[in-house]
């Protein structure tokens, strides 16, 4: 699923961000050159022996692509730690050249525009270990309690290319999907993700297990699980409930599980749209880290506690009655894995709107006040540090405040807009008119702008592109009450609303001194401002 990747760099103040010193190797991994823009991945079918002594892989990734341009070179991705082995074009071995982690494939002819293609691309190695999964990608090779094997991946950001040669891109999803068929020990399992579609004993002290999603995914979103899992199957409203967990969790799991996913699939689908993959199913699958929203098959690893591992992660209690990792990592489904930002420089477009979508699992069970209080907990953990959007073109993220101060930031615009109705059928209509698409901020602010009916780009580019929270300084000078913005951009628009006698006044500040007339008598710090609706700071002098 290729989309031409065109950015605007100016666009929302971008020469406001940051730059940094990159290396050819970021710009190979990160950007698009025609080796990657002449073709459009159709299909992978993976095909591999995961050996969990030598903590090995061997196999092969069938790439199936159109060809967009006429080329008879291609750039595919693998990790140069792992070997290449062969790369087979109809029957015959392709010369290469490797550049860090990019493979650049030579064929023997120009392949033309419109055709489809097949290349077998065998490999073998030893994946990274992640030193601290999800966060660091790579390979978690452990033992659950009755010291059987326990495997997971996770690789956001680091690149799938860690552990399977593919176009390394998020700019490009295998349009028809992706068939995983995993070898592993007997007596384990590998859950993937999407339909299983049956194991084979191998008969040499290996299983395979076959697994296939019919709908475009995102490379790092591809997985393997491998343990002693036992199976959980529930169905809710015609959409297949799976569970896979460690045997002896079965219980546990079954228990925990029923309390939140169906009041969460009820909650989802009536703010976002019907689940983007009834094709593919839904599954949760234990795993030895925290979580990873990987599509149809999300890791789960919060170890049956509520909250994140038994905290509030807003340390208000607001969120200390349902599972985060479960709440968060399924809103992925929406935003993330249906919607997918081109580059990972725009990945608030997953973090943002899917932490919102804690808050608004809050409010469809616990209502409006809990909703606001746990949304505004969040503010503890923004930071300030560097602007959310980075710099495009480098496989390069920006601030971790994609989460929270993205949250936060969705928060203000709901209130900006005023009005429930109109937000709510905003937020649905985002979700269903970009189903299963790449897009990047500009889209989504073009969006907002149109459905909203109010210019909200300065909003967007302040709290993407700035490390600098709006301040509304007011006074007072007799019957006056003056009010303006400090630390904005000079075209910062936002309005905001205050209170004064249990009135609530909609104010339009600028960078410029504003006044309106009040009652002389009345002090200053009567006025309340309404920070729980707008993510600002207020100073009063």
């Amino acid at each position: 699923m290729k989309k031409t990747l065109l950015f605007s760099l100016a666009f929302l103040g971008f020469n406001q961000i940051e730059a940094q010193n990159f290396s050819r190797k970021d710009s190979l991994q990160g950007g698009l050159r025609e080796e990657r823009t002449c073709y459009d991945v159709l299909r992978y079918n993976l095909d591999i022996k995961i050996n969990p002594t030598e903590k090995s892989i061997v196999g092969y990734n069938e790439i199936i692509f159109k060809v967009d341009d006429n080329t008879s070179k291609i750039q595919v991705d693998l990790f140069e730690n792992m070997k290449i082995e062969s790369i087979v074009w109809e029957n015959s071995k392709l010369n290469y050249k490797r550049e860090f982690n990019a493979v650049f494939i030579d064929f023997p002819e120009e392949l033309k525009k419109g055709t489809t293609q097949t290349i077998t691309f065998n490999y073998s190695g030893n994946p990274v270990i992640a030193k601290n999964a999800p966060w660091d990608g790579g390979f978690v090779f452990t033992k659950d309690k009755k010291q059987d094997p326990w495997i997971g991946v996770a690789v956001q950001g680091t690149g799938a290319s860690l552990w399977y040669p593919c176009k390394d891109s998020q700019t490009d999803e295998p349009d028809n999907g992706a068939s995983m068929k995993i070898a592993v020990p007997n007596g384990l399992m590998n859950v993937s993700n999407g339909r299983f579609l049956g194991s084979t004993d191998l008969k040499n002290g290996y299983t395979r297990w076959d697994w296939e999603v019919k709908n475009p995914i995102n490379n790092y979103d591809i997985t393997v699980n491998i343990a002693d899992y036992v199976h959980i199957h529930d169905n809710h409203e015609g959409l297949d409930l799976d569970y896979y967990v460690l045997r002896y969790n079965e219980e546990t799991a079954r228990k925990h599980f029923d309390n939140d996913v169906k009041p969460m699939m009820d909650c989802f689908q009536s703010k976002f749209g019907k689940y983007p993959f009834y094709e593919d199913g839904y599954k949760l699958v234990e795993t030895p880290y925290l979580g990873m929203e990987h599509q149809s098959a999300v890791a789960y690893g919060n170890k049956y506690k509520k909250g994140y591992l038994g905290m509030d992660i807003s340390g208000t209690g607001a969120g200390m009655f349902f599972d985060y990792i479960t709440i968060h990592e399924t809103g992925h489904e929406w935003f993330g894995n249906s919607i997918t930002s081109k580059d990972i420089a725009d990945m608030w477009i997953h973090e943002g709107f899917t932490t919102y979508t804690e808050t608004v699992f809050i409010e469809c069970v616990k209502g409006y006040d809990e909703a606001i209080k746990y949304v505004n907990g969040q503010s503890r953990s923004v930071q300030n540090d560097r602007p959310v959007i980075a710099q495009f073109g480098v496989n390069k993220e920006g601030s971790g405040d994609m989460y929270y101060k993205g949250a936060l930031m969705l928060n203000t615009i709901r209130h900006i807009i005023n009005d429930d109705a109109k937000w709510w059928k905003l937020l649905y209509n985002y979700s269903e008119t970009y189903k299963k698409q790449i897009i990047d901020t500009k889209t989504v602010v073009d969006y907002f702008n149109a459905a909203s009916g109010i210019d909200l780009t300065s909003v967007f580019n302040q709290y993407l592109t700035t490390t600098k929270i709006p301040k509304l300084v007011l006074s007072k000078s007799g019957g006056k009450l003056n009010y303006k913005w400090e630390n904005v951009n000079n075209d910062f628009k936002m309005p905001v609303d205050i209170i004064i006698n249990e009135k609530t006044i909609r104010l339009h500040p600028t960078n410029s001194k504003q006044e309106i007339k009040i009652d002389k008598k009345f002090e200053l710090e009567n006025i309340e401002v309404k920070t729980n609706q707008f993510f600002i700071s207020v100073e009063k002098k």
